[in-house]
């Protein structure tokens, strides 16, 4: 006799499209998407409070909280755990550690907005949220997001930089190379017909081959 395998939904969300909305409570009150307009929004997931891997990344975030509101950025946690679980860890970790977490967390006891975002994948855990990070600009758009795994703790300097680097992008309309630092130069658009082709190789870029260019943008 056959048993039934139990069925799982998971929606992702897409890049370039408006980012799923939420009405949610957090530990400084009850916060949606619609708060953040007009302001970057870093909103990341942790798959349990009181872990250690998690209290590291948060740390990471809140010593460079500054950083990220002087780029008009906001940050967002999450995790599937209770309100008060959440302040009793921002407790410990301000006790223990001496970090103050000044960013609000989400408690998503009914997985709303974790299944919305598809911060459940059920290869890891059916109830615990992997560790998914989404960018939204000021638009309410998803602009890019990273998932790692639960057992590995992420790069907090990295997603400055993925900040940084997505913001003088549309600043600028030039896109960034690997690993691209601010001052650094950007990579021109490559041209669109023969003619503009032709032109690019003796334009006053930094030519290397008509389709591979890069500029210095101020």
């Amino acid at each position: 006799m056959e048993q039934s395998q139990a069925t799982h939904t998971f929606h992702f969300p897409r890049l370039n499209e408006r980012a799923p909305d939420f009405e949610a409570k957090t530990t400084h009150g009850a916060k949606s998407l619609k708060n953040y307009e007009g302001k970057w929004l870093i909103l990341f997931s942790h798959p349990a409070d009181f872990t250690p891997v998690c209290t590291t990344e948060f740390m990471g975030f809140a010593k460079h909280h500054d950083e990220f509101k002087s780029l008009n950025v906001e940050l967002l946690g999450l995790s599937i755990d209770s309100l008060y679980s959440h302040i009793a860890w921002v407790r410990s970790i301000k006790e223990k550690f001496g970090v103050d977490i000044k960013f609000p967390i989400i408690e998503d006891l009914s997985m709303t907005v974790a299944k919305s975002y598809g911060m459940l994948h059920p290869g890891a855990s059916d109830t615990s949220a992997v560790r998914a990070t989404f960018f939204i600009d000021p638009k309410g758009v998803l602009r890019a997001m990273v998932y790692y795994p639960m057992s590995n703790g992420r790069s907090i300097a990295e997603f400055m930089r993925v900040i940084k680097a997505l913001q003088k992008s549309d600043e600028s309309g030039f896109a960034t190379p690997e690993n691209w630092q601010p001052g650094e130069a950007c990579i021109v658009p490559p041209p669109k017909t023969t003619a503009d082709a032709d032109s690019r190789m003796t334009s006053e870029h930094d030519v290397t081959d008509w389709y591979f260019s890069k500029t210095k943008v101020k």
